[in-house]
């Protein structure tokens, strides 16, 4: 399991940051069913797995903080391998409850930042941006939303689908340099994260200029994720960049492709972060 994971991750078959993050902790358990002969053997493969499947995205800041997070609490905590198999599964159990709790959360404070007939602007692919509009459509806003590609792997596509599926939102799928076209249509933009450190946020390519045109418009962006993912220190952000293939399918002389799967973007560009912090307080 944790190596068809760590394959997962680096194919990015799973496109949200924290979904990564919730499969990664629940591979773990494959230790709890494994046969150790001494404590030392169980932690330094506890160890070599979590540092396994951090390094498959180091991207991701809610990938480290799990993994980061699942270690510091079973490594040096017990004295025997079957108390520390214990262990590892009840931490397994709250890491990924915490995780889900503050997606589920954050979601729920975007929610409520939804009006009736608002028209919006989505890049990417974001499970809980995608979960806030879904509650804001069933709680009886009508919405319009545009959606960039997310190009070159059609992230936005994929969002788009899914929004297809919400009655009763107006779905407009676009390219993503057609972003300056539609902005002065919006009411503001809203979009996931895969982290913010310091005075940066990270998210899919593509962002930057959706960022810097929103901001030269006055169009407003939201930026809508669990508070997991905002980190100051223990984290150094790394880029993925991604095969060549992606862009240009068909071997090319003489031309070097960049293919960046994030890029950074300015705090000053977003005028507003909805974390779980946020929440009502009706919501776990």
């Amino acid at each position: 399991m944790i190596d068809e994971t760590v394959a997962e991750i680096r194919e990015m078959q799973t496109h949200s940051s924290s979904v990564v993050a919730l499969k990664a902790t629940r591979a773990l358990r494959e230790l709890v069913e494994r046969e150790y002969v001494t404590l030392d053997e169980f932690e330094r493969d506890l160890q070599h797995n979590a540092g396994v499947l951090r390094r498959a995205n180091p991207s991701h800041a809610s990938l480290h903080r799990a993994m980061q997070d699942v270690t510091d609490r079973v490594i040096g905590e017990t004295k025997s391998t079957a108390e520390a198999r214990e262990l590892l599964s009840a931490v397994i159990d709250d890491v990924t409850d915490r995780i889900e709790s503050g997606k589920r959360q954050a979601a729920a404070a975007a929610a409520r930042t939804f009006t009736d007939g608002e028209t919006v602007f989505t890049h990417d692919y974001s499970s809980t941006v995608l979960e806030a509009i879904e509650t804001a459509v069933s709680e009886g806003a009508d919405l319009t939303v545009y959606v960039s590609e997310a190009r070159p792997r059609y992230l936005g596509r994929k969002t788009a689908r899914r929004l297809a599926g919400m009655d009763p939102v107006d779905v407009h799928l676009l390219v993503d340099a057609a972003a300056g076209h539609v902005l002065d249509e919006c009411d503001r933009v809203v979009l996931g994260m895969d982290c913010i450190v310091d005075d940066q946020y990270y998210n899919r390519v593509g962002t930057f200029p959706l960022a810097a045109a929103a901001s030269r418009r006055g169009v407003q962006l939201d930026v809508v994720g669990s508070g997991t993912k905002i980190v100051s220190e223990g984290f150094r952000f790394e880029n993925e960049l991604r095969p060549p293939s992606e862009v240009m399918r068909e071997p090319v002389e003489n031309i070097e492709i960049e293919n960046p799967a994030y890029e950074a973007t300015p705090m000053e560009l977003v005028d507003r972060v909805i974390t779980d912090a946020d929440a009502p307080d009706d919501v776990e």
